[in-house]
């Protein structure tokens, strides 16, 4: 019979035994694993509880356990396994995982099927969906791209942000806009339909989607007078331009197409510039980049009256 000595020695080993087994399994999901990954390796429930009870390891959940350090992803592959078999990242969490940067978000956006039972977790979004859709099960459960982007968008709390989404999806290649579109056209109800379907086509195919008519009738509505000359030119790295003047007034309006900026921040630098620009005696020139019409367009058509009236009273 071994020795106090030697069973104090064995079990000094077991212990360490049990958290390198751990590590290692914890190593590729950020410092968790699930108690089925544990026992599937040979570790009773009784001995999962006493590293708990010990305080070396700590619960995540129903099913989780936390036995290393948290890495950056390890409150994401909580959230999919305490949500069940069903869960997939989605929305603006999905393409953080699949690279997106720049982006910050509070809540793990998770879609489960309807009829799932999910116990509401801190820090995570459910959202029932009768069809999950497309998604990838390579490593962390996910939508595919372009419809993460879509129902993001579609989740966003405010127009702006769900412009800033699509934008900054697509400037880092994250989606092809040929496949965005086509997801988008197959969306049946949307509750942000008449805006998204504007940001989604503005950022596929820079300022076509937004015509010389367009900018004239939106003048028109807000009781502007409507420019005298309207035209589209393709500039020095192909970006293409709506260029708008009211050439007896000296007003320019340039508006900028979305593909070459990076999300919304354009907005704000534009009507900085543009609130410089007005206090200029030579020829008033104002900067409108296509997203910002899109999603606050108030702030710029108060700057462009602004300007008309200053027009107004130089050529009288």
């Amino acid at each position: 019979m071994p020795s106090r000595t030697e069973r104090a020695a064995l079990a000094r080993l077991e212990h360490h035994r049990r958290h390198r087994l751990a590590r290692e399994l914890a190593a590729p999901y950020d410092g968790v694993v699930t108690l089925k990954m544990l026992g599937r390796h040979g570790l009773t429930r009784g001995q999962i509880l006493v590293e708990i009870e010990r305080g070396a390891w700590s619960k995540r959940g129903v099913h989780t356990v936390q036995v290393d350090d948290l890495g950056p992803r390890a409150a994401s592959w909580c959230a999919l396994w305490e949500s069940g078999a069903s869960a997939v990242l989605d929305g603006p969490s999905s393409l953080i995982d699949a690279g997106l940067t720049g982006w910050t978000e509070d809540l793990i956006h998770v879609s489960v099927r309807n009829g799932a039972i999910v116990r509401d977790l801190p820090g995570v979004r459910h959202h029932r969906l009768r069809d999950t859709g497309p998604r990838i099960d390579q490593g962390m459960r996910r939508t595919r791209s372009e419809v993460a982007v879509v129902r993001g968008a579609q989740w966003a709390t405010t127009d702006r942000a769900a412009a800033t989404l699509v934008a900054m999806t697509v400037q880092q290649r994250l989606v092809p806009p040929a496949a965005l579109l086509d997801r988008w056209d197959a969306v049946g109800y949307s509750a942000r339909r008449a805006v998204l379907d504007g940001i989604i086509r503005d950022v596929c195919d820079g300022a076509h989607s937004l015509n010389e008519l367009d900018f004239a009738q939106a003048c028109r509505h807000r009781g502007l007078p409507e420019p005298s000359r309207q035209v589209v030119r393709t500039g020095p790295k192909g970006q293409v331009y709506l260029d708008v003047l009211w050439e007896e007034l000296g007003v320019h309006v340039e508006i900028h197409g979305a593909q070459h900026y990076q999300g919304t921040a354009v907005i704000d630098d534009a009507l900085r510039v543009n609130d410089l620009g007005l206090r200029d005696r030579a020829l008033i020139s104002l900067q409108i980049p296509v997203l910002g019409l899109r999603t606050t367009p108030e702030p710029f058509f108060r700057q462009l009256r602004q300007a008309l009236e200053e027009g107004a009273r130089r050529a009288g």
